[in-house]
């Protein structure tokens, strides 16, 4: 008997339709592309083979390709991503792929977006401030507070909660006055810090939360937290505690009370 014939293999790569906005500051509009896409690949991959292959001017900003730089952050299919975190498996072959710049930040051209309003954010969080006679070196704390705090520094600063926040994202007026999930996290990390010292030199981290980042313009919608690619609970670990902890600060008559005596016997 003939031997039975070799069911075919299945096919390993693809052709994909990607739809990627190309422009700049003046303007631009999404452009149609097919691009082949192989197996085990990744959305920077077919970026990259569009600039190999047809796109040669086309601007992305990305460095590791490994998922903790936070340089190749974009928004695919109106998520923001990382690109070199999303693979081509978790779409389907049929569907067309949307590829566009982080839509809170201004275009520099392509996918590359100017996002010098985090930086400047971050230069207006006051840095941690050592406590007085402890030498560098000689810090102790619990292993509690210490693992409280490391899960905020897994921060990339990809900035993808940044720009997924609808306080910066949809509108542009509250830049001014609005940290950001970010840095009101950073904020909340050295407010826990049980060896930061900045009360002593008369910095209120709660009170500037408040007036100088604008806690109070987040409503914990917890958009932030679904976008983080290391999987940090933004809202549940930092932005929620830190609001709280402002409230009784403000609110809670008790804590009032003990202020103001407090304030009467130091006067």
């Amino acid at each position: 008997m003939p031997a039975p014939a070799a069911s075919a293999a299945p096919a390993t790569s693809y052709e994909a339709k990607f739809r990627v906005w190309r422009g700049d500051a003046e303007g631009g509009d999404l452009k149609d592309f097919a691009v082949e896409v192989n197996e085990g690949e990744v959305v920077l991959d077919i970026i990259h083979r569009l600039q190999a292959t047809q796109a040669s001017d086309l601007a992305v900003r990305w460095n590791c390709k490994a998922g903790k730089c936070g340089s190749c952050s974009a928004e695919i299919n109106g998520r923001p991503r990382l690109l070199c975190m999303t693979r081509m498996s978790t779409f389907t072959r049929e569907e067309t792929i949307t590829v566009t710049p982080l839509r809170a930040f201004p275009v520099v051209r392509d996918l590359v977006t100017n996002v010098n309003f985090n930086y400047q954010k971050a230069r207006e969080v006051p840095a941690f401030v050592p406590p007085p006679g402890v030498a560098a070196g000689e810090y102790r704390m619990q292993q509690v507070d210490v693992e409280r705090s490391q899960e905020f520094r897994k921060c990339i600063e990809c900035f993808l909660c940044q720009d997924t926040c609808h306080v910066v994202r949809d509108h542009e007026e509250n830049k001014t006055s609005f940290a950001g999930p970010r840095f009101l996290m950073r904020v909340a990390e050295l407010d826990m810090h049980p060896l930061d010292a900045a009360e002593e030199t008369g910095l209120d981290r709660q009170t500037t939360a408040q007036d100088e980042h604008g806690l109070g313009y987040c409503n914990i919608t917890k958009c932030c937290t679904e976008v983080c690619p290391e999987g940090i609970k933004i809202t549940d670990n930092a932005l929620i505690p830190l609001k709280e902890r402002v409230a009784d600060k403000k609110y809670d008559p008790l804590v009032w009370l003990g202020n103001k005596i407090r304030r009467r016997t130091t006067g």
